[in-house]
């Protein structure tokens, strides 16, 4: 059994998920509102505007994966493109919300430009960064513990970054000017967690060495050789679709369904506070009773929070936040539960096959979940069409048709609902698999 590895390295590792969880976060729950009600971008083009760079991550993730694997970077090859996102990120994201006085159309293309990058420099850091536990150690229970801090500083940046950035978005009634702030303040914050992420995993072991296949087609023909991976990567891309439908309508929930745009404070609290208060429980279920039992409760909990989410309009708000909180308890399990079952997958793959594809499977994982999330907010922008929802600028707000309230209303709720509901079917579909390894713990931070 290889030893421990130290306590910075284990804390420091987990720094870098301020930045995934913010990146995956704050874009999806404030860029699409941003086009479509301070810039006055038509719903369709908005929709477009956020999914398109997000798609690229499917290309450009093997890109990254191949040239992090064949990197003779000084400071170590996984770790110089830590820096290097580390150094592009933070400004391209200030860059999207500093958009010069442009509406409609020119606004879509300059902030589509711009998250392009900006998802460019996310896919340099994120690739190697998910990478890098399974070639720290090569004992089951110390990779729990490293997952353990990544989930942890994953909660704080959710709840962090998801409270903040509205906060300062609506602090002077949607304004430009106040979309500037928020993404200079949430640039500080990426910049933190990467830097401090490359500082502190100076020294860290390369217990094994796992290496990405060269192209998207040969990391595909390796997953399909796998079923386990392909129900496990299937069920939640569904749930991370879900997800990020939930994240793009949030705010228009709260502005349309709950007559606030404040609201959506509130709203992400009952949300994102259960992450913290739920996942230690959520740990000791998947200890007890397996990860795969505890993976269906949390599915199960989701899906009926969201379907009966949607009777908020009729029962009144006191329906709807209690709905999010039952939501949040149990997306504080879908953030845990899927990482562990994914490890527990590549532990026993490698066991089985003698060949380490950590790389090659991680780096399909991150890409499917970005395609997801950035999907979540087309599908969201396509109900808006679709039932005629108004743009409208910072200046001149507009009223709505019913058709668009229920589409709101609908999209927050029915269509993530039916989604957790397929990925049922996946889930079921999954089997453990079988190892003579140790079995991976449930990540947990000590």
């Amino acid at each position: 059994m290889s030893p421990g590895l130290p306590r910075r390295i284990r804390v420091g590792y987990g720094l870098g998920s301020l930045c995934t969880g913010t990146f995956a976060t704050v874009p999806g729950l404030i860029l699409l509102y941003y086009l479509t009600d301070v810039l006055a971008v038509p719903a369709a083009v908005a929709g477009a505007a956020v999914f398109l760079p997000k798609a690229w991550d499917v290309l450009i993730n093997p890109l990254v994966g191949a040239l992090c694997d064949r990197s003779r970077l000084p400071g170590g090859g996984r770790r110089a493109f830590l820096l290097i996102g580390a150094c592009t990120l933070p400004p391209l994201f200030a860059l999207i919300f500093a958009a010069p006085p442009l509406r409609g159309a020119a606004a879509a293309g300059y902030v589509a430009v711009l998250f392009l990058l900006a998802a460019t420099a996310y896919a340099v850091f994120q690739v190697p960064y998910v990478t890098m536990p399974a070639e720290m150690t090569e004992d089951p229970r110390e990779r729990g513990r490293v997952l353990g801090w990544r989930v942890g500083f994953l909660g704080v940046a959710i709840l962090l970054s998801g409270a903040v950035a509205p906060a300062i978005a609506h602090a002077d009634g949607d304004t430009p000017a106040s979309y500037r702030l928020m993404g200079a303040v949430v640039a500080v914050l990426l910049a933190a967690g990467m830097f401090g992420a490359w500082a502190a995993t100076r020294g860290a072991p390369e217990a094994a060495r796992s290496r990405a296949e060269p192209s998207l087609r040969a990391q595909l023909a390796a997953a399909r050789s796998h079923r386990p991976f392909l129900h496990l990567a299937g069920m939640w891309t569904l749930q991370a679709l879900a997800i990020g439908v939930m994240l793009a309508g949030v705010q228009y929930f709260a502005t349309y369904t709950l007559g606030s745009a404040t609201a959506v404070t509130w709203l992400f609290a009952c949300l994102i506070g259960p992450l913290v208060l739920f996942m230690p429980l959520w740990n000791r279920l998947a200890r007890r009773k397996g990860v795969r039992y505890a993976q269906w409760c949390a599915s199960l909990l989701y899906t009926a929070g969201a379907a009966v989410l949607g009777l908020t309009p009729a029962a009144g708000p006191a329906v709807g936040y209690a709905s999010v909180v039952l939501v949040g308890i149990a997306y504080a399990g879908l953030q845990l539960l899927p990482l562990t079952m994914l490890a527990d997958t590549l532990s026993a793959d490698a066991a089985r096959t003698g060949v380490r594809r950590a790389a090659t499977f991680t780096g399909l994982w991150t890409a499917a979940e970005t395609l997801a999330f950035a999907l979540g907010a087309g599908l969201f922008a396509l109900v808006l069409a679709v039932t005629g929802f108004r743009s409208s600028d910072a200046a001149h707000h507009v009223s709505q048709p019913g058709a668009a309230l229920t589409g709101i209303a609908a999209g927050m709720s029915v269509l993530p609902a039916l989604l957790g509901a397929a990925s049922l079917w996946l889930l079921h579909r999954y089997r453990e698999p079988a190892t003579d390894s140790p079995k991976e713990e449930p990540a947990r931070a000590d």
